[in-house]
């Protein structure tokens, strides 16, 4: 075939699909136990949201964006979203939220779109299971969010889970620290990987993010941003500390964990399931006090996270965590010439309209192929009509697993099936 889907895009088949909804069923169950609602928020928005929300100098807007005019509007750009934060505080500001309750709990599940290669876990389009907490500043909100990962995680069957957080600062005290990261590799500027010497002036933490190796090593005994927080920041980490202790919860100190969006402030954090090896992060996320009002919205702190969906569906699937399909009971009606094929399809009716899986054959089929078939779905029950059953006004329906039979009123069929299906 000359057409094929897009490099970075996937197609998941009803095979697959099993899988995609045991783990959101999964998601929407946290949630609850949380308290989060679930949004829905455009596949595509106004290209300024995320050029002033995610920042110009970070590589997902630089690099990785689909970006695009319409037809009758070439001034208009927008950008297939390549993450939601930023989306879901549009939605709250535009929708007007904040002034209706003091504290906003969302979820979301959905597609997000990167021109980036693509990696194992990771697509050009992907998605992404995330919840955000706008209105409170407090580090138990941060704590929370980072067990309800955890928890999440570890419902699912995985144990080699490694949580690491940091404290990124604030608008206060990351200046002094942003320009003893400049004065410590300023001198190394030539040394660095074409994108950290255009990162170096503008956002110089992200040095301290990059995989590049040489970087790597030039980076070796740069400052600490621990030493530069200043009282609140530290206070805040501090107490983000003591609450993950006190849940139980592991956690390593990684002071060059920063994220790659400029939203973040105070707490940054990110979970990893080692067994993946490189590519082992699964769900991240940070403190954003300042996007809200980056965005011309009133003062509102905040908190989210977002996690790989396809990365996740890779670790079950490695470790051999996703649940075998249940099979539901279905019913298949064999039906043997045209006055039997009329009655069969008012039964398929009939049992369709109380929720009862039931399929009849469509294509002329012999009675043994059509047997044949009943078994390929799984059906637990088959109605066999043909003339004689007609003429005596009865079906027969035969239980799979038994081979035992039983004949009944054809005016009952459709009764005696759903007590069976549904017990």
């Amino acid at each position: 075939m000359a057409i094929k889907k897009p490099r970075g895009t996937q197609d998941f088949l009803p095979e697959q699909i099993v899988n995609w909804h045991y783990i959101e069923q999964c998601m929407r169950d946290i949630c609850k136990a949380y308290g989060f609602s679930e949004i829905r928020t455009p596949a595509f928005e106004d290209t300024k949201l995320f050029l002033r929300g995610i920042g110009e100098t970070t590589d997902v807007v630089s690099k990785e964006m689909y970006t695009f005019s319409t037809g009758d509007d070439k001034e208009q750009s927008y950008t297939l979203r390549p993450e939601n934060t930023a989306s879901a505080v549009r939605a709250y500001l535009e929708n007007k939220v904040y002034g209706k309750e003091n504290l906003t709990k969302w979820f979301y599940m959905g597609s997000m779109f990167r021109h980036d290669k693509p990696q194992a876990g990771r697509y050009r389009e992907f998605h992404q299971f995330g919840a955000e907490v706008l209105g409170s500043s407090s580090p138990v909100v941060d704590s929370e969010v980072i067990c309800m990962i955890v928890q999440l995680l570890k419902d699912f069957g995985l144990k080699d889970l490694n949580v690491e957080v940091n404290s990124v600062g604030c608008p206060n005290c990351r200046p002094t620290y942003r320009q003893k990261l400049i004065e410590f590799f300023e001198p190394k500027k030539d040394q660095l990987c074409p994108d950290c010497q255009s990162r170096l002036y503008k956002n110089p933490l992200r040095l301290l993010d990059c995989k590049n190796e040489t970087c790597k090593a030039l980076s070796v005994g740069a400052p600490e941003i621990h030493e530069h927080l200043c009282e609140e920041c530290n206070t805040h980490f501090e107490e983000l500390k003591t609450l993950l202790d006190a849940a139980d919860i592991q956690y390593n100190l990684n002071p060059r964990l920063v994220r790659g969006l400029d939203y973040y402030t105070k707490t940054a954090f990110e979970v990893q399931y080692t067994p993946l090896g490189a590519q082992s992060a699964v769900a991240g996320g940070g403190r954003y006090d300042g996007l809200v009002e980056e965005l011309d919205g009133p003062h509102t702190p905040a908190i989210g996270f977002a996690m790989g969906m396809e990365r996740l569906l890779l670790a079950l699937e490695k470790q051999n965590l996703l649940p075998e399909p249940a099979i539901e009971p279905a019913v298949f009606i064999v039906s043997l010439g045209d006055a039997a094929k009329l009655e069969a399809f008012k039964i398929c009716n009939t049992l369709r309209s109380a929720y009862v899986r039931a399929e009849m054959d469509g294509q002329g089929k012999s009675m043994k192929a059509q047997l044949k078939y009943a078994n390929k779905i799984h059906a637990k029950y088959v109605i066999i009509m043909g003339d004689d059953e007609l003429a005596n006004q009865e079906a027969i329906i035969r239980f799979m697993e038994t081979s035992e039979q039983e004949t009944v009123p054809l005016t009952s069929v459709s009764e005696r099936i759903s007590s069976l299906v549904k017990g």
